[in-house]
This record gives structure tokens, C-alpha cells and sequence, in this order.
């Protein structure tokens, strides 16, 4: 169920669903309070605290994991201020290592133009460093969500999470076991990005193989957080932060992660039918009571105007994300700004697929035609490089 690729003020009544869970975290995100360095347990992990503290909510314990990578970023730009004052030395790089590494990234792309073509469109609108990162980034990410959701899904079990947790741990420490895995290790060498996001991910893993209802919108988030609000947060050191921003490390953070939110829940309301058939409801328990249904409208899968009122609402709450997420976008290094604003606008368009298949999610797929696909992309570009969005609106017509 995993989605990929790129904030938070007052808090809000809890039984209001039509609002973002992150909204409260914007007015922390604008505090003065952020522009002291936040300390850090370094003997605990970011997801042991994330589930520890059940009095918060996930919302609120997702935000320290935020913490945690803006401060790995800082920390990142003072070793490269300093690295830059050193005489350049060789690495020792061999030519074979090259061809290595070249062979390792171009098996990532074919993978990404194989099984995600919306995403590989995007990273086609990037610099050629940042789309390899990318695609290792999206293969072992999709790599992951293929054991519980791949052709052998039904014979994975805890133990081969773990397995493929400690093989995580070695190609964090150099020592990859593929030639996928080659690349994802060369990646995270150059980029401050946290093996804790990955475990988190597993985590998410975890959830799918003994968990098949969430009772509200807040078990639900910490579910996406994991399995793609951590995509997001591992994407902004890749793409970077524009030299000229203003904005807070954190709120940029916080951007990507309702990115990765948005995606999560845009594929949830376009796969409901292929989830329930195997058993699976990704949608909050106490909304579908409140709006007149249960788990048996779901399986029976039939439309009615109880179902479409209730989609409206969760089309809603998933395109609300969206708008938080595109106010971090033009923060980014610009050689990152129009991929992402296309993956982000060619996603968003699934949610008018599923209203123009008159939200029928259980035996339509909704998807975006490549002509549009198309058609997005000046639309993506006026955002990126004029910030015109009178004119992206215009175009997206």
C-alpha cells in the first residue's frame, strides 16, 4: 500500500475529520522556538519514541522524527562547509567501481520505468544525480512493499521483516547484498538521510501483516507516516533546499511529509475494492459508522449516496494535504522544483478520476490518461520556475 515522492496552527476539535492531522504542527513549525537546535536521545530510536508515548497523538509523535532529520540536515551543511575549505583528494574510486555503480543505477531505472511510470515521468524532469538517487530510493522502498503486497505476500512472515531490516543495516554500513542494494548504499553515503526512516517503513510492513481495520484517522496517519510520509522525509535531502529560502528546515520537512500522507491516502480511496478483496479496509472505522456504513458496504462494494458523501469527505481531507504540501515545494533547490510539482499535480489527479468515475473505487481503477500526464507538464513548469499559478490552473484546464 505504499506511495511514493514531495504543516501545521491552531489545534483543532479531534471529531473534525475534514482537517489534516498535521494541521496543529504549523504553529510549531513557526515558532521561534525552532530556531534553536533540538536535542536528541542518542540511545533511543526515533520510532521507539514515536510508539512509546500512546497519550500523544501520532501527529504529534510523527513530528519528532521531523526533528530529527531537519537536525541531521544542519549538522550535514556544517561537515560540507568544512569539506569545502579542504584540498580535494582522490577517493580511491576505481573504474570498476564506476561501471559498478552505472550498471546498479540504470537497473534502478529500468525498475522504475517498469513498475511506476507516473513516478519515472518525474524524476525524467530532474538533474541525472538526483533522478539515480531517486530510483534507488523508489526501488528498495518498492522492493519493501512487494513483501507484503508482492505475488509471495502470503508466505512472508515477522522474521523475514527483520531479515530484510538487517540487510538494511549492511548496506547502510557498505555492505550491499544486490545490485539494487548497491545503489540505495551509494545513495545514502551522499545524502543526510536517517536509516531510521527506513526502519520505519519495515514497521509500516509490520502493520500490513497483523493489522486489517484502523479505528480512526489518527491509527491510520501513523500508518502512512510509515509507509510514505518516511518517503518524503528520506526525499528532501536529495532534492535540497533552495539557497534563498526563508522557510524553516522544519516546515519544508513538514511539506514532503504531507506529501508522502497525500500519496498514502490518494492510493488508499483508489484501491478500495483490490484491498477489500483480500480482506483489507484502509479506511477509519468510527467515519464509515458515522456516515451510515460498515465494513459489509464495503465488501459488497455497491454505491450509494451514503458511499459518496462519505468519498467527498476523504477526497477532501487527502486534497488538503496536497495544499500543504505545495507550499513547501517552491522552497526546494530549484533543479528539483518542476519534477516534484509533476509528480505532485499527476497524483493529485487521480482524486478527480475517482469523482469522474462518479466514486465507484470498488470496481473502476481510477488512473490519469498519458495524454494529461502530458498536458501537466507545462503546468508543472509555470509553478516551478515563474510561480504563476493563475497560469498552472489555466493550462491544467
Amino acid at each position: 500500500m505504499s506511495a511514493v515522492l514531495c504543516v501545521v496552527c491552531p489545534r483543532v476539535n479531534a471529531r473534525d475529520h475534514s482537517l489534516p492531522r498535521n494541521y496543529c504542527t504549523q504553529r510549531r513549525c513557526s515558532s521561534n522556538k525552532l530556531s534553536s537546535k533540538p536535542s536528541f536521545s542518542s540511545g533511543v530510536s526515533a520510532y521507539s519514541r514515536v510508539v512509546a508515548n500512546l497519550s500523544r497523538s501520532s501527529e504529534e509523535r510523527v513530528y519528532e522524527v521531523v526533528l530529527k532529520q531537519a537536525a541531521m540536515v544542519r549538522e550535514h551543511r556544517r561537515g560540507r562547509e568544512l569539506d569545502l575549505k579542504k584540498p580535494v583528494e582522490n577517493d580511491g574510486t576505481t573504474t570498476t567501481d564506476w561501471n559498478r555503480l552505472n550498471e546498479a543505477y540504470e537497473r534502478c531505472r529500468e525498475f522504475c520505468a517498469d513498475h511506476d511510470d507516473t513516478f519515472y515521468l518525474g524524476t525524467l524532469l530532474m538533474t541525472p544525480e538526483l533522478r539515480r538517487a531517486f530510483w534507488a530510493i523508489r526501488v528498495w522502498c518498492r522492493r519493501t512493499d512487494e513483501l507484503v503486497d508482492g505475488p509471495n505476500a502470503t508466505y512472508i512472515t515477522p522474521k523475514d521483516l527483520e531479515r530484510w531490516e538487517k540487510r538494511l543495516t549492511d548496506l547502510f554500513e557498505g555492505r550491499p547484498s544486490d545490485v539494487y542494494d548497491v545503489a540505495l548504499s551509494d545513495t545514502v553515503s551522499k545524502y543526510p538521510i536517517d536509516i531510521q526512516l527506513f526502519k520505519d517503513m519495515i514497521e509500516g510492513m509490520k502493520l500490513d501483516l497483523r493489522k486489517s481495520r484502523y479505528e480512526n484517522f489518527d491509527e491510520l496517519y501513523l500508518y502512512c507516516y510509515c509507509v510514505a510520509g518516511t518517503v518524503g522525509l528520506m526525499s528532501v535531502p536529495v532534492m535540497g533546499i533552495a539557497p534563498e529560502s526563508k522557510a524553516s528546515i522544519e516546515s519544508v520537512y513538514n511539506a514532503a511529509l504531507a506529501l508522502g500522507i497525500a500519496n498514502q491516502l490518494t492510493n488508499i480511496l483508489r484501491d478500495v475494492g483490490e484491498d477489500a478483496s483480500r480482506g483489507r479496509i484502509y479506511l477509519p472505522q468510527d467515519e464509515l459508522a458515522q456516515a451510515g456504513l460498515s465494513d459489509d458496504d464495503v465488501f459488497r462494494g455497491k454505491v450509494t449516496n451514503k458511499w459518496r458523501s462519505f468519498m467527498k469527505g476523504q477526497i477532501k481531507r487527502a486534497r488538503m494535504f496536497y495544499d500543504e504540501a505545495e507550499k513547501g515545494v517552491s522552497e526546494l533547490n530549484l533543479t528539483s522544483r518542476w519534477g516534484v510539482w509533476a509528480s505532485l499535480l499527476l497524483y493529485r489527479q487521480i482524486l478527480d478520476a475517482i469523482e469522474a468515475n462518479d466514486y465507484n473505487n470498488f470496481t473502476k481503477r481510477a488512473y490519469v490518461p498519458k495524454a494529461k500526464k502530458l498536458v501537466s507538464l507545462p503546468a508543472a513548469y509555470g509553478r516551478a520556475f515563474m510561480g504563476n499559478s493563475k497560469l498552472a490552473k489555466l493550462i491544467m484546464r
